[in-house]
């Protein structure tokens, strides 16, 4: 998607470890009309699939996942890193890996939430080792729910997460693939 690529070498960041930084546009200050521009490719590339419910993992991916689930008129569930005292025991549970932050995350989603049945696209911010999709897909698994694909902002390809998913069949596309970025503020899209 030439807007978000064109947005990504304007406002990117580029951070030691392989780290992009976007949160000025994408996962904290938030364009609304780039992030609906975003959400309607989405509706493009997965309309067909009878998408009934958008997951995602709290937080940085939840700006997309709701305007996705708004063009697809459909609910948006985001998987929580904590249980509050307002949630039951009655939750599915899985441990998710950050490469960004360097640690794990337990994280759950109220059964009341996601059903056998349900169709899901799984909607995140980044696609790098493939740890986020990989969990989330083990959640809606453990409602008995179909993940009919995975919709991205931006894939770092270099790191290897999306060829192993796609390789497990996972139906992934991405809005901005990365093939290399250098220290020295070089970014390479696929």
């Amino acid at each position: 998607m030439k807007v978000l690529e064109d947005r990504i070498l304007k406002d990117g960041v580029i951070k030691p470890g392989g780290i992009l930084k976007v949160d000025n546009f994408l996962n904290h200050q938030i364009d609304p009309s780039l992030i609906h521009d975003m959400a309607m490719e989405l509706k493009r590339l997965f309309g067909e699939k009878g998408v009934n419910k958008i997951l995602t993992v709290e937080a940085s991916g939840i700006a997309l996942a709701i305007m996705t689930a708004y063009v697809f008129n459909s609910p948006m569930v985001f998987a929580k890193k904590s249980k509050s005292k307002n949630i039951s025991d009655d939750v599915y549970s899985v441990k998710i890996p950050s490469f960004t932050h360097g640690n794990t995350n337990t994280v759950i989603v109220s059964k009341e939430y996601l059903h056998e049945g349900d169709r899901i696209l799984i909607v995140d911010d980044f696609l790098a080792t493939g740890a986020a999709l990989v969990g989330l897909r083990a959640l809606a698994q453990q409602a008995g729910a179909e993940v009919v694909g995975a919709g991205i902002a931006i894939e770092k390809l270099f790191q290897g997460g999306g060829d192993k998913l796609r390789a497990e069949g996972m139906h992934i596309e991405s809005l901005a693939k990365i093939s290399s970025m250098s220290d020295d503020g070089k970014i390479c899209f696929a």
